[in-house]
């Protein structure tokens, strides 16, 4: 893609507690201040807490606490998941710039999941509480968060189809072009670029074995679909992978 960027292995971030300017941030068109007039947008910004960066590792929120905040990340990915009391956990999803995590709290008024940073990662936190009260008084605002919710809906049913497909050939290269569209879609390059996620956690999140994760990825390259190297990936043939996902050009 003309003008796109390798998605970075780790971002340049600044310091905590800078001052937030939405409309200079990079994942600016993706989040919520999409769509709003400059009036609307300084409201919102009023009700950034901060920005916050997190190391690897480190956690977000906890299932069970309360819900105080939506965070919009900036850089870095992060995973949730959800634990069993046996001790299993269950990812439930991968999270890049541009999208925001927490909002399924909204009806209980707790996190029903776990965050950790999968990589260095640059967040905003933004007041659920006010966010509510100002989306009440700026519809642009409350339809933006419909859209985003309206995502994470499909991205439910994505997996649920995914989770779905009868073998490990099918939900890795579904899962790899649902990657290749994510990035792009933050003008980072299609076909190359950074797995902030183990192997492990990739098998956990499609319901296969690690070791069957490796296999798979050895075979894609034997094919020659793919290249890696360590985390980086880079898509040789998308169009192939494609049909081995089965689904369409245009989906």
């Amino acid at each position: 893609m003309s003008g796109s960027k390798v998605t970075p292995l780790r971002s340049a971030l600044g310091q905590r507690c800078e001052p937030i300017a939405c409309a200079q941030c990079g994942v600016y068109q993706l989040c919520l201040p999409l769509g709003l007039h400059q009036a609307d947008l300084t409201l919102l910004e009023s009700i950034v807490k901060r920005k916050e960066t997190y190391k690897r590792g480190q956690l977000l929120f906890r299932s069970g606490e309360r819900f105080d905040f939506i965070y919009a990340i900036r850089s870095g990915s992060v995973k949730t998941y959800v634990g069993a009391p046996d001790g299993r956990v269950q990812i439930t999803g991968f999270h890049i710039a541009g999208e925001l995590l927490g909002l399924s709290a909204l009806e209980s008024g707790h996190y029903s999941c776990e965050a950790r940073a999968l990589e260095t990662t640059s967040v905003c936190k933004v007041e659920a509480e006010r966010l509510g009260e100002l989306a009440q008084r700026i519809p642009s605002i409350q339809y933006q968060m419909l859209k985003i919710m309206s995502g994470h809906i499909r991205q439910d049913e994505e997996l649920i189809l995914l989770l779905g497909k009868r073998n490990a050939e099918e939900r890795l290269a579904e899962y790899l072009i649902g990657l290749s569209r994510r990035f792009a879609a933050r003008n980072y390059s299609p076909t190359q670029f950074h797995l902030s996620m183990s192997r492990s956690d990739i098998g956990n999140y499609l319901g296969i074995a690690e070791e069957t994760v490796c296999r798979v990825l050895t075979r894609f390259q034997n094919a020659g679909l793919i290249a890696t190297n360590r985390r980086y990936v880079r898509l040789i043939d998308l169009r192939q992978l494609e049909a081995v996902a089965r689904i369409s050009v245009a989906a």
